[in-house]
């Protein structure tokens, strides 16, 4: 079930902005039991996300009744919460009086392999660089073509997981996931203050690791820092964390922070 504007349904305008520039924001979380899993920091996300695009964002209890209708049908799902700027006449400028489109669409839990979770995922170092726009940089806009060809470069099963940098060479994240790297007793995440996407689930990690005097930063480390790290996981609001024990060459043994985080998160929600 879709509802677009709070009504089934499958279709939008094609004069969304949207759909023409890919102008708008998503939120994508598990719902389990009818319950939006974390849904205060994924609507604050959303709403600063909005923000930052000035973009008027949904009141979070409108969403929430989008989510009781979707969830009364299929209480265990994704959800995709999808802001566009609305529909409007052609052209970049933003229109004074437009309208935002609300759609929060549901679809069945993906199933992963038990083992990625208990040993860890074969990750692929990807050649596509994500480009440097700190206005844009954070933000889970609509435009997720980078990605789109990341994820393009493998068809291997094997693999669950791209690596990306930026064009300056610097790792910033997976293709859909941010990623912790652990240097002797230090965690370090990349810096995405000029492109990527700051996470739920990344800044959960750096809380918890805050909370539990874990040393954490965020750092600034290109792939053969990254290579030279004890431990490698990323993350997601979907699969939650898994550790990455190969990548290209390099093989990692099972670690000792994945599973203690795996642990602190599923505590805490």
């Amino acid at each position: 079930m879709n509802l677009i504007n709070g009504i089934a349904g499958d279709t939008i305008s094609l004069h969304d902005r949207g759909w023409n520039y890919g102008d708008g924001v998503f939120r994508t979380l598990v719902l389990r039991d009818g319950r939006p899993c974390l849904w205060p920091r994924h609507y604050a996300k959303l709403h600063d996300d909005c923000r930052r695009l000035r973009i008027a964002c949904p009141e979070s209890s409108l969403l929430e009744q989008d989510l009781r209708r979707l969830t009364a049908q299929q209480p265990d799902c994704v959800v995709r919460i999808t802001v566009t700027r609305g529909a409007a006449e052609r052209g970049y400028a933003i229109p004074p009086d437009v309208a935002p489109t609300r759609v929060v669409a549901a679809a069945p839990l993906p199933v992963f392999p038990a083992e990625y979770r208990s040993h860890g995922i074969r990750a692929h170092f990807c050649h596509t660089r994500l480009a440097i726009q700190p206005a844009l940089a954070g933000i889970k806009h609509l435009n997720r073509l980078e990605n789109i060809l990341a994820r393009a470069e493998w068809n291997d099963p094997e693999i669950a997981e791209g690596v990306v940098c930026d064009t300056d060479g610097n790792v910033i994240s997976g293709t859909m996931s941010n990623l912790f790297a652990v240097f002797g007793s230090d965690l370090a995440t990349p810096d995405v203050s000029r492109c990527g996407v700051a996470g739920v689930q990344r800044q959960r990690v750096l809380e918890l690791a805050g909370a539990n005097g874990i040393p954490a930063r965020v750092a600034t480390f290109d792939y053969e820092r990254l290579l030279e790290a004890d431990e490698v996981f990323i993350v997601n609001s979907v699969f939650g964390i898994w550790q990455i024990t190969a990548l290209g060459s390099r093989t990692w043994r099972s670690g000792t922070l994945t599973p203690q985080f795996r642990q602190w998160l599923d505590a805490d929600g």
